[in-house]
């Protein structure tokens, strides 16, 4: 597998996966957590017009296995964290949006261990529902570091992993 930018020829391939991914998790207990509508076609264009759209492609037929954003500006909901703490105030990517076409086991892990590889020093959230993504990211090294609240205050669980 590798990582490559998304661009508009993979808008269709990658809605496709977000909208399979909406169905994942209401059926693995999360059904509030990305609705019916997140993240919008609007928003995936933005993404991919900021040049932080990254899709997982697999090698040998081309297949699109999983979609991310991964970007290293900072994130306006990290300012504050409650019940916790930032292990460190270092420059760090965020990765968002990440959800999997379902077809080959590995690819959210193979997707974090990239991201992780760009900067060192990696921040993540999820909601408190989202028990498969809390368990791929301890997996992978994440530590829990505390709440944060996105723009429209919906708490969501804050991780880290650092070098």
């Amino acid at each position: 597998m590798r990582i490559r930018r998304t661009t508009a020829d993979d808008l269709d391939a990658v809605m496709k996966i977000y909208a399979r991914a909406r169905g994942f998790m209401a059926e693995t207990g999360n059904p509030t957590q990305w609705k019916d509508s997140y993240p919008s076609e609007a928003l995936i264009r933005k993404d991919i017009s900021e040049g932080v759209s990254y899709v997982c492609v697999e090698e040998a037929d081309g297949e699109i296995e999983a979609v991310f954003m991964y970007d290293m500006r900072e994130d306006p909901t990290y300012a504050v964290i409650e019940g916790g703490a930032w292990p460190n105030d270092r420059p760090y990517g965020v990765l968002h949006r990440i959800a999997s076409s379902g077809r080959r086991k590995g690819t959210a892990s193979f997707c974090m261990q990239w991201c992780f590889a760009q900067c060192g020093n990696l921040r993540c959230d999820t909601h408190d529902d989202n028990k498969v993504m809390q368990h791929v990211m301890k997996k992978n090294g994440f530590e829990y570091c505390g709440r944060i609240y996105l723009e429209d205050g919906s708490p969501r669980i804050a991780f880290q992993k650092v070098r």
